[in-house]
């Protein structure tokens, strides 16, 4: 008998070795594919473990053969038959079970199946619609089970891990009150009280602290976030993060278990030994160098500040950005850069919201572009010595607002990476960073109003707490964010866990004690009662599982997943419902104009 043997199979279809020759085994599963050759029939038979071979032979039984004959793709049969090696130089060794195959002596046919819209292959191109609403029949295919399986995996290691550590897996509500947290709740209207709705959780935030306050000291849960947010190929209205917190802790403490995790994770999953502690860079030189807070550090593209050079040019363009308080930034990227070239980026920078960019060529007599004649050579030397250019390099200048400067050329600087191949083609090259020191406050320049960079509960630095009245734009907070080849995996932070501090905060971002008592005051009261300095993390599972198999796009890892405009093909949902539920909710819909 097999390791998953059952009532209706002896062994799975990848099970079987040329050891097991002569015996009488019993398999299950779906028809990958039928071959009539010279009258005898091959099929293969296919389930999650592998494909084995079956053989339908006239000569060993005719009335067994014609009922072979009558079989069609991705049917579910049995069969029962004896192991037998094939005919040598018909082995296949491309599968585990290539010496092998099943002489049938029974067949019963477990249920027929409509002609796939598809074949039951890897190679396979499909579109997104066809995948996602024949979702049974892609999950199906050997890859994306492979997926599944790995974040299976990874689920495991993930619970054992921190169950070793001494965390308690709790379960926190997924009805819950509505917050203001960052993006826009799901809510769930009330039945029972009419005209009141829960939320859906964007995460465990509060939750998670008030158990803290009630002395759990280290909890974790696989939590589903619920977010209604604008989506992209990364993100999904629902997604899975590893969430957990921890008490008595600082900043070090959450930094070190989280890189033993993926130590653990990158180790057992995929043979990988990771190198510690990751390197940290705060948020200012990330923006500074990168021009990002999740900078991908797979390949040495610096960002140069040259605003106290230029300042001092005869270019009228820069001279006049400094004096209004922005900067200048550059990189310098090598390789073939034609004209044409050039005047892509200059239109990509400009749709990225700058005015354009400049440039200067790099060769061995100096610099070179239809602005050298505004730098004097004095200026020219500066900008060599501080850019340090290699010969053929392009220099690039975005000039603007800091922030916007700073993002514009963020993206110059991977644009041009992704160009000139700069990125290692390397599967196994994984580059972790923390992202440290992020400002507590951002100005919505909108609203004319603070807002919280991250969340609003975030403990700022010591130093910084009595500022928060007086200069919010000066605030660092314990804020902090794991990055992975230039994509955030998740953020954490030390919380606040003085009432005093925490009122003060959400007074700063427009919310007076009375309000931020009716909004958070399960929080707020909870923390009257001793609460615990402690911090924690939200790592996106979905994000890493997938960064790790090779892919980009969180929706391969999900089995279930929404399209770019959040509708779940496989069950047409969102949907209508009947005017009975909506008059029990007390609701009626006015359809917008």
């Amino acid at each position: 008998m097999g390791v998953f043997s059952t009532s209706l199979r002896t062994h799975t279809c990848g099970e079987l070795r040329a050891k097991n020759e002569g015996e009488r085994v019993t398999l299950t599963g779906w028809v990958h594919s039928h071959r009539d050759h010279g009258g005898v029939i091959f099929i293969d038979l296919r389930d999650r473990f592998g494909i084995t071979q079956i053989v339908f032979e006239p000569a060993h039984n005719q009335e067994l053969h014609k009922e072979a004959e009558k079989i069609r793709r991705e049917w579910v049969i049995q069969v029962e038959g004896v192991v037998r090696k094939r005919t040598p130089g018909m082995e296949n060794p491309k599968i585990p079970t290539g010496e092998i195959e099943i002489l049938a002596d029974k067949l019963t046919i477990l249920n027929k199946s409509k002609t796939p819209p598809f074949e039951i292959e890897d190679r396979e191109k499909l579109t997104e619609e066809t995948r996602f609403r024949y979702r049974y029949l892609d999950l199906r295919r050997p890859s994306m089970f492979k997926k599944l399986y790995f974040r299976h995996k990874a689920a495991q290691v993930v619970r054992n891990f921190l169950s070793e550590n001494g965390f308690v897996e709790v379960e926190t509500p997924m009805l819950v009150k509505s917050t203001p947290e960052g993006a826009r709740d799901f809510i769930v209207p009330s039945r029972l009280h009419p005209g009141k709705f829960y939320a859906l959780p964007q995460s465990p935030q509060l939750y998670k602290q008030i158990l803290m306050v009630a002395g759990i000291d280290r909890y974790f849960q696989l939590a589903r976030c619920l977010r209604d947010e604008d989506l992209r190929a990364d993100r999904q209205p629902e997604h899975t993060q590893i969430d957990f917190e921890m008490s008595y802790v600082e900043e070090k403490d959450i930094h070190n278990l989280v890189e033993n995790l993926m130590k653990k994770l990158f180790k057992e999953l995929l043979g990988i030994d990771l190198e510690t502690p990751f390197p940290r860079l705060t948020y200012k030189d990330a923006m500074l160098y990168y021009g990002s807070d999740k900078p991908d550090l797979r390949f040495d593209l610096k960002i140069v500040d040259v605003t106290d050079i230029v300042k001092d040019s005869e270019f009228s363009v820069f001279k006049s950005v400094v004096e209004k308080g922005g900067v200048v930034r550059c990189i310098a990227p090598k390789g073939e850069f034609s004209r044409k070239d050039l005047d892509d980026y200059i239109a990509f920078a400009q749709k990225n919201g700058a005015k354009g960019m400049a440039w200067m060529r790099y060769t061995e007599k100096g610099l070179e572009s239809n602005i050298v004649k505004y730098f004097p050579e004095e200026i020219q030397q500066k900008l060599i010595e501080r850019v340090k250019p290699e010969v053929g390099s392009v220099l690039m200048f975005i000039a603007d607002k800091e922030k916007l400067t700073a993002e514009v050329i963020g993206k110059l600087r991977l644009k041009v990476a992704e160009d000139k191949g700069y990125i290692p083609d390397d599967p196994n090259l994984f580059k972790f960073v923390w992202i440290v020191d992020f400002p507590l406050f951002e100005w919505d320049e909108e609203k004319r109003k603070w807002e919280p960079a991250h969340h609003m509960f975030t403990m700022p630095k010591k130093e910084f707490i009595g500022k928060l009245k007086d200069d919010p734009g000066s605030v660092i907070c314990s804020q902090f964010d794991l990055v992975l080849n230039g994509v955030e995996l998740g953020s954490g932070s030390i919380r606040i866990n003085d009432p005093k501090i925490q009122e003060e905060v959400m007074e700063v971002v427009g919310f007076p004690k009375e309000v931020a008592y009716e909004r958070f005051g399960f929080l707020l009261k909870a923390f009257e009662y001793g609460a615990p300095p402690h911090g924690g993390m939200g790592l996106g599972f979905d994000r890493l599982v997938a960064l790790m198999q090779g892919e980009n796009d969180i929706r391969e890892v999900i089995a279930f997943p929404k399209t770019s405009s959040g509708v779940s093909l496989i069950d047409d949902s969102p949907s209508e419902v009947t005017t009975e539920q909506l008059e029990e909710l007390h609701i009626k819909i006015v359809k917008p104009k």
